[in-house]
């Protein structure tokens, strides 16, 4: 997969997302992916907005890159930012010259370059499912609300689809305060009238739900 500009909100949300439940980008161990993705962040996120991201990021920066397992070439293809520019076919002359000499090593260059275009087109995988980043607004009844409960119920919603990430307390008066928390949906896959009933079912914690922001990925 490859993350989209992650020098915005948008794409920072997802990388936080995508952490949440994992060390590095290929898992527990440091790579050329994680590499490849560092670069791409540009600077460390904000810790209180991004807490995954930065902890990933503060980790990342103390290690040398070139000790770090993986190919630097296809950890880019594979992992690199999906606005960067990409060759098309008709850039790619995998034939070479018309004027080459067909003999052994035209034919030899021909082959490498019809490997190394299918290993290209492979590595980029089937076009990635729709997405979109949702900042859901969940409203306990009063300040006698138990609020990590809260937390726990809502987090506890499972959906195949369903990716969620961070979140923070918001101060709506009289010692009130709501829970504000950030989700990315695949949006064949997620309703988001169910996945707000599927949250309001817990009565005795949530008054209501509200859609805060969506953005598409």
């Amino acid at each position: 997969m490859g993350f989209s500009d992650l020098v915005s909100a948008a794409g920072l949300t997802v990388l936080d997302t995508f952490l949440s439940n994992r060390d590095f980008i290929l898992g527990d161990k440091a790579s050329q992916a994680d590499v490849t993705v560092f670069k791409a962040v540009e600077t460390k996120p904000d810790s209180e907005k991004y807490a995954n991201a930065a902890k990933w990021y503060a980790v990342v920066a103390k290690l040398d890159p070139e000790t770090l397992e993986g190919d630097k070439e296809a950890a880019a293809s594979t992992y690199g930012p999906d606005s960067a520019a990409e060759e098309s076919e008709d850039d790619v002359d995998l034939f070479g010259s018309d004027d080459e000499e067909v003999d052994e090593e035209a034919e030899k260059l021909k082959q490498e370059r019809l490997a190394e275009y299918a290993a290209k087109k492979a590595a980029k995988g089937a076009k990635p499912a729709a997405k979109s980043v949702v900042t859901l607004e969940v409203k306990p009844w009063d300040d006698e609300t138990d609020l990590d409960e809260l937390l726990e119920n809502v987090k506890s919603v499972e959906m195949d689809g369903l990716l969620w990430g961070g979140f923070q307390w918001i101060p709506i008066g009289y010692g009130i305060q709501k829970l504000q928390i950030n989700c990315v949906v695949e949006d064949d896959k997620i309703s988001l009238d169910d996945l707000q009933q599927a949250i309001e079912d817990f009565e005795d914690h949530v008054q209501s739900t509200d859609i805060a922001a969506m953005q598409k990925l």
